[in-house]
This record gives structure tokens, sequence and C-alpha cells, in this order.
């Protein structure tokens, strides 16, 4: 699979089998996720992979997508390390293309994954259900698994309605 066609072709997965994915998977994910570009190349990623029911289960308690994670084989939390921060808005924008390369790579190994936000109204619950450093803010849970058959559509604005100018 191609670059252009995984990025065109993922889809978020919010259903999946009970079929476990194998430790070497997740390690791909997490790897590709770690080559994300970041200021000064101070990778400030750190992960919590989570595959425990009840410490799923406590941590979906924190969103209103509770199914989604308590369903999903694996999830995983990843945090941004303020003590490796230099520039806030840097640093947000690489954890940003960290959890886009953890995406494409699930897409590219035939799972499925979905990049959970709205759980961020409670990241210090989650923090504290995770037992992390106060260094660490949670920017996303990820959750990924084996996808269940399902047609995935997705549309997008023209390009040319999306380009403002050229100079």
């Amino acid at each position: 699979m191609d670059v252009e066609d995984t990025v065109i072709n993922r889809r978020s997965v919010r259903e999946f089998l009970d079929r476990d994915v194998r430790d070497e998977l997740i390690r791909k994910i997490l790897e590709c996720g770690r080559w994300a570009p970041s200021g000064l190349n101070n990778q400030p990623w750190r992960f919590v992979v989570i595959k425990d029911k009840d410490v799923k289960g406590r941590v979906a308690q924190q969103t209103r997508y509770c199914g989604i994670i308590t369903e999903a084989p694996v999830c995983i939390a990843v945090f941004m390390d303020k003590s490796e921060s230099y520039d806030r808005t840097k640093d947000l924008l690489a954890m940003g293309a960290c959890i886009q390369n953890m995406l494409l790579c699930a897409h590219s190994l035939g799972l499925g994954a979905v990049w959970l936000g709205e759980i961020l109204k409670n990241k210090e619950k989650v923090a504290g259900i995770l037992e992390v450093p106060n260094s660490y803010e949670l920017t996303a849970v990820v959750a990924l698994g084996y996808p269940k058959d399902a047609e995935r559509a997705s549309t997008r604005k023209p390009l040319d309605d999306l380009i403002f100018r050229i100079i």
C-alpha cells in the first residue's frame, strides 16, 4: 500500500472485532508514531498501552464515547511530556503528527483506529487512572483493533475551495 492510498483510504473505525492485536503490531504502530517530526527533535510523546479490561473500563468512564474504548482490544493513551517541551504550540503540532502516523500505520497493517479527543475534558482524571507523571498531558486516546466489516465513506471539500490563493 503506498502512502497516498493509505492517506486517502484511511477512515476512523469505531467498531472492532473481539480479536487480540499482537504486541508486535502495537510496537510497529508506536514505532511509526515516534518517527513523527518534532521541533528541535524533542520527541515529547509518551505512550500508555492499555489492554486490561478493568483499566479500559475506568478510562472509558471519562468520555461519552465509552463504548469505543471498552470494545477496542487496545487503547493507546498518547501524552505530551511537558518537561520535554520547548514551545507548546509546536509540541502540540508534533503530537498531532505522531498520532496521524499511528493512525496511518494501523490502517496499513489492516487494523482500524480512531483518534478520541472528547476525553480530554477529563485528561487529569485519565492521567490519575494511568498513574503517569505530573509532567504528562493527555493529548488523545487512540482506540484500535481489527475493524468490524462496515462500509466507511467520507467526503472532502473540493481542493479548489480550500486553496485561498496561489501567489
